[in-house]
């Protein structure tokens, strides 16, 4: 059973960042795409970012390309996404999840497997 938990969420002033980690547990990843979604109060889920386990190959929404940068560590099966120059919109709740086919699609539905996720809020 695949077990997704992300950590490193937390209260952080405007223009402050965050590394959130993903710990991905239950089988091996290789295929798989691993992407970072957020969901604000009121609003719907939002692609951020995905990556594929094998080359690494990555993806990014426009609305944080620049700000946010997805990496992986293989050894460790950990999956990251640095947040820089961080605005009070970004205050949401983050989750990580996991797409067997590794296809680093931006709609929700083509990942299985999803974490419980990580309040990140951003004071102004």
């Amino acid at each position: 059973q695949v077990q997704l938990v992300e950590s490193g969420g937390g209260l952080v002033q405007a223009g402050g960042s965050l590394r959130l980690s993903c710990a991905a547990s239950g089988r091996t990843f290789i295929g798989y795409a691993m992407g970072w979604f957020r969901q604000a109060p009121g609003k719907e889920r939002e692609f951020l970012a995905a990556i594929t386990w094998s080359n690494g190959g990555t993806s990014y929404a426009d609305s944080v390309k620049g700000r946010f940068t997805i990496s992986r560590d293989s050894a460790a099966r950990t999956v990251f996404l640095r947040m820089n120059s961080l605005k009070p919109e970004d205050t949401a709740v983050y989750y990580c999840a996991a797409d067997p086919k590794g296809r680093r699609e931006l709609r929700g539905s083509y990942y299985d497997y999803w974490g419980q996720g990580t309040q990140v809020t951003v004071s102004s």
